[in-house]
């Protein structure tokens, strides 16, 4: 297997090209829950992280690849590396695929599966983390079957407009 794809992703840097794609992506408020956003992005903002996005994780300390399908080259969704901590050899991973219709096609666990051995293989890391709200079951599934295991809970962390939630923390440590 070639370091960044898989058997019908692969995973690549963004370009300025999808300038366009990422302006309803991160607009897309259903979206926002997981990602904890809560204010649009312009196109001007989205423009000037796409011509730093370049910047190597050492320097950023984040990185973002387009997950886009093999057969013909459509991107699906994202892959987020964040709190990048060379000393600690560590990560956190956040997954979107955007539209509804490309879910459940295993494109997310393929794209997973080829980040986890990026930061293991590529990048060294001891370990990467992740975020999921407890009533997300569909990403606690995927990271679960990933070799996740769930090792804290965070009481009434996320507040989703009328109630508070639990957050839980899941971890996978390279051995």
């Amino acid at each position: 297997m070639k370091t960044l794809e898989n058997q019908s992703i692969s995973l690549r840097a963004p370009e300025l090209e999808d300038l366009d794609l990422l302006f309803i992506w991160e607009n897309e408020p259903s979206i926002w829950q997981v990602s904890g956003t809560l204010t649009p992005f312009s196109r001007y903002i989205l423009k000037q992280y796409l011509e730093n996005a370049g910047k190597d994780i050492y320097e950023a300390k984040q990185q973002r690849l387009i997950i886009q399908l093999k057969s013909n080259h459509r991107p699906v969704g994202a892959v987020d590396l964040f709190d990048f901590d060379p000393h600690h050899h560590r990560a956190g991973i956040g997954i979107l695929i955007a539209d509804p219709s490309d879910r459940r096609l295993g494109y997310a666990r393929e794209a997973l599966e080829t980040v986890i051995a990026y930061c293991f293989d590529v990048l060294h890391l001891h370990q990467v983390y992740c975020n999921i709200a407890a009533g997300n079951s569909a990403s606690i599934k995927l990271f679960e079957e990933a070799g996740f295991e769930e090792s804290g809970r965070k009481r009434e962390w996320l507040y989703d407009g009328s109630s508070y939630n639990d957050e839980l923390l899941y971890q996978k440590v390279n051995s």
